[in-house]
């Protein structure tokens, strides 16, 4: 994705912002929320697959009627 930008410089040259049309900022902005909805989701399995390694190791292990008995 090609996005056309312009940089806006202060009076010492230093780049103070970056211009960019609005339906290019939207494309950019669905994009993101894509890649964090798919880190989320990464983080989120992540933690399920350490949970299942942790059951799998642990030596005194609840049966399901003991986990909904405690609910």
């Amino acid at each position: 994705m090609k996005v056309s930008v312009q940089y806006v410089n202060d009076a010492h040259g230093n780049t103070s912002a970056v211009q960019m049309p609005v339906g290019e900022w939207k494309r950019v902005l669905a994009k993101l929320k894509k890649y964090e909805q798919a880190l989320h989701l990464k983080s989120d399995l992540q933690e399920a697959f350490e949970e299942v390694k942790q059951l799998k190791t642990k030596k005194n292990k609840q049966s399901l009627s003991d986990f909904l008995a405690t609910i």
